[in-house]
């Protein structure tokens, strides 16, 4: 598999555990969602929030324009559903944006600055995967909640998406 349908594959699968982890997390009471579990970001809410802010600031640093987010705990969305649609819709545009990328571009590294002002250039293609991978981390935390709560747990391993779509 090359490095462009490597990257496809993720970012459809980005989207597919983010709307299994949502089918999850739409049956958490309110007062569990924004309740502070400890983790990270605190909440469900707090986490999932968290990564929107992830989402907006490295499509913001790969098409270079200017970062809207400030802090990684920056609230975007407040509301639970327009969260949702927000993290689904980004998910949703990824594959298209894989697809469009030059090939020159994703061996090529990216020039940008972090949230703390430091000038960083890392490799592009990894830093894409990145996103990805972030996600997973932060979808198990959201996933141990679920658990702990008594819900089970969403099925959201790579191999179930590759036999799903195959």
């Amino acid at each position: 598999m090359n490095l462009r349908n490597l990257l496809g594959l993720m970012a459809a699968y980005h989207g597919w555990a983010y709307r299994r982890l949502f089918d999850a997390v739409d049956r958490m009471a309110e007062s569990d969602y924004r309740h502070d579990f400890g983790l990270f970001f605190r909440s469900v809410h707090g986490t999932l929030n968290h990564l929107l802010v992830v989402e907006h600031l490295w499509r913001e640093r790969l098409e270079g324009v200017a970062a809207m987010a400030t802090r990684l705990d920056q609230e975007l969305v407040h509301e639970r559903g327009a969260l949702r649609e927000a993290l689904l819709d980004f998910a949703g545009r990824w594959p298209g944006f894989v697809a469009e990328v030059p090939e020159s571009d994703l061996g090529a590294a990216l020039d940008y600055r972090n949230l703390q002002g430091i000038d960083l250039s890392l490799p592009r293609a990894p830093l894409i995967l990145h996103v990805f991978n972030h996600a997973t981390h932060h979808r198990g935390q959201i996933s141990a909640v679920l658990t702990r709560l008594g819900f089970p747990a969403p099925e959201m391993d790579l191999p179930y998406f590759m036999l799903e779509h195959a």
